[in-house]
């Protein structure tokens, strides 16, 4: 059981960049692989980006170059660095967490918006 709280959305123009954060309590942080989701109105919830509990990452094919996922185990933190941003970016953004022990994926955040204007 682990509990997720996403920060750093907001305001940006096209071109600009933005830093999310999750921070994660409740459990041993090292015990779970970590990911951004996105949703936009109207549109289903979308994969971004993921990292393990190791340390492995990976991405949707279309954020590679332009979207990097990391976490500091220390500090119990995922963040999601986003540069280049576009308008087509825009949507809340949401921490996920499953758990390696047993693959409960049901762990979620309560989103954090960023809107991208042009």
């Amino acid at each position: 059981q682990v509990q997720l709280v996403e920060s750093g959305g907001g305001l940006v123009q096209a071109g600009g960049s933005l830093r999310l954060s999750c921070a994660a309590s409740g459990d041993i942080f090292n015990l779970y692989n970590m990911g951004w989701f996105r949703q936009a109105p109207d549109k289903q919830r979308q994969f971004v980006a993921a990292v393990t509990n190791d340390g492995d990452t990976n991405y949707a094919n279309s954020l590679k170059g332009r979207f990097t996922i990391s976490r500091d185990n220390a500090k119990s933190t995922v963040y999601l660095q986003m540069k280049s941003l576009k308008p087509e970016d825009t949507a809340v953004y949401f921490c996920n967490a499953v758990d390696v022990r047993n693959g409960a994926r049901g762990y979620w955040g309560q989103g954090t918006q960023v809107t991208v204007s042009s």
